[in-house]
This record gives C-alpha cells, structure tokens and sequence, in this order.
C-alpha cells in the first residue's frame, strides 16, 4: 500500500448515517438547507457589491463571510447528498481528493474565527472611536485584514493537513461522515504524536485569540454604550453586540463540542453529528443574523421585491 501514490489510494467513506426509510426526508431537508445556504448568501455578495452604499467596512466584512459560508458548505455538503443514494460498500473516494476536502473544510472553519475577530474589532472603532473610524477602517485596510485573515489560516490548515499526509497509512476506512484532519491521521499506524501537538497547538491559538479578542473588544464596547449618555450609540451597541455575539457564540460552541467529543470514542454519533451542524447551521443562519436584523439590509431587499412585482404588473 505504501508503494501506491496518494491519487491511487481509494478509501472507503462512511458519509452520512441514515436509515432507508428516512434516506429522501433527509435529501430533501439537507438539499434546502443547502439551496437556502447558496441563494441567500450569494444574493447578500451581490447585493453588496451591486449597491455603492454598502461598500463599507461591516458590509464587506459581511460579504466576506457569506463568501466562505457558501465555499464551507459547498465543500461538505454535495458529498453527503450523493452518499445518501450510495450504499454504505461502494461509498469510496480518492485519498487525494479526501485530503483536500479535509483541507477546504478546516480551512472554512478557521476563517470563521479569524474574519470574527476582524468583525470584532471594526465595531470596537465604529463605537469606541468614531471620530477615527472612517481615516482607519479604509477599503484598502479592510482588503489588508480580509487578506490575512484568509493567508493566516491558509498556513496553518496546509501544515495541519501537511502533517497528516506525510504519515503512511495501514487503513482504507474513514469513519466519519465527511474527511477531516482526525480522519487522515487515523489511517496511519505510525506515531501521531507531532500531529497531536501541532493540532493542539493550533486549536489552542486560533479559538484562545479568536475567544480572547471577541470577549475584549465587547466588553469595552459595553463599557463605552453605558457610561454615553447618548442613547443612539447605547442601542446600536446593544444590536452589535448582540447580533455579532450571536453568531460567535454558534460558532465557537459547536466548534468546541466537536473536538470535545473526538476525546470519547463512545459518543462518535454525537461527534459526527454535531461536524455537519457546524458546516451547515451557521451558514444557514448568516443572512438571517447579519443580514434580516440590519435595517439597511431589509430595505434593499424589499425594494428589490417591490420593484419585481411592478415590473410583473
């Protein structure tokens, strides 16, 4: 097996668990979720960039983030739509390709965190120092951030993955609905101990500054909303904080109970489980909470649908 080249290696993928008879309500209820995840996110990016209003720093960080929802989901689930139809012996793919999907996957999940804190951190001068907000928050820093957002975890999944590649592999089985970095490293014999490290390492310092920043940057937002005396600045603190907290805290809770859980084999259901919520609920609930809450946004798209029905008239 060790003589064969990556591309050649077929494993066998345990995908999405569902019985028979629950095989088409889960189709259809995981193809609308999908179809919900791709139009509405891909309808906010249009939106944004089509309307030269919203070409500010929140709304771009937005369109940033609806753009790796749509890549995060695209990359999971399409695979566990055609495993639904695929008999539990001839789901198989390329170790190649599930090297990559692992790749993708981990990737969508650490710039989640990593545009958060650039979300964070946007608000925090937006309510803190406003009068400096528009001189630092420019297009051209918000491109900067977004950049590093996406180049620091580019780096840090491509060694996370590297390092689980390097390893020979005496198994052909993953035990898991889609491919991940646990899953690629449990296929060798070899010691995975440099894997455990660096993996722990780079949860530690994505989820500690990711947690850490959010969790400075609001309070002081918090600080500054109650001791104004301006009760505009207090309401839209209050719906920042709410708003962004919400999805963070979505985010940052079903990311922890998944690698929680890798630590009890016993509650691997709940484990595989919780890994396709995390691909697919945030997604879905992006427009809902950054886009439906924010007034401007629910102007656009009714004057959208206005202006489709009186041109159908």
């Amino acid at each position: 097996m060790e003589n064969q080249t990556s591309s050649s290696v077929i494993l066998q993928i345990e995908g999405l668990k569902v019985t028979p008879q629950s095989s088409l309500v889960a189709f259809i209820l995981l193809l609308f979720i999908y179809v919900f995840i791709m139009v509405s996110n891909i309808s906010l990016v249009v939106l944004i960039v089509m309307e030269r209003s919203l070409h500010q720093p929140m709304y771009l960080l937005f369109c940033n983030m609806s753009i790796n929802d749509v890549f995060g989901s695209t990359t999971i689930v399409p695979h566990l739509l055609s495993d639904i139809w695929t008999p539990t012996s001839k789901r198989h793919i390329h170790y190649i390709s599930c090297a990559v999907q692992a790749f993708c996957a981990h990737l969508h999940a650490s710039v989640v965190h990593t545009v958060l804190m650039i979300m964070a951190y946007d608000r925090y001068m937006a309510v803190c120092n406003p009068l400096h907000y528009s001189i630092i928050m420019t297009s051209r820093m918000v491109a900067g951030l977004s950049a590093w957002a996406w180049l620091v975890c580019l780096i840090m999944v491509a060694i996370l993955i590297g390092l689980s590649v390097r390893l020979s592999r005496c198994r052909r089985v993953i035990l898991n609905p889609f491919c991940d970095n646990a899953s690629l490293f449990k296929l060798s014999c070899e010691s995975i101990l440099a894997n455990n490290i660096y993996g722990l390492t780079y949860t530690v310092v994505l989820l500690g500054s990711s947690l850490g920043s959010v969790v400075i940057t609001y309070l002081r937002i918090i600080v500054v909303s109650l001791s104004s005396q301006r009760r505009s600045l207090n309401g839209r603190a209050l719906q920042t904080c709410v708003t962004h907290l919400t999805l963070y805290i979505i985010m940052f809770v079903s990311g922890s109970i998944i690698i929680v859980l890798h630590r009890f084999p016993d509650l691997s259901d709940n484990r595989k489980l919780a890994s396709i919520m995390f691909h697919v609920v945030p997604p879905a609930m992006n427009v809902i909470i950054y886009g439906l809450q924010i007034k401007v946004f629910r102007q656009k798209i009714l004057t959208v649908f206005t202006r489709n029905v009186v041109d159908v008239k």
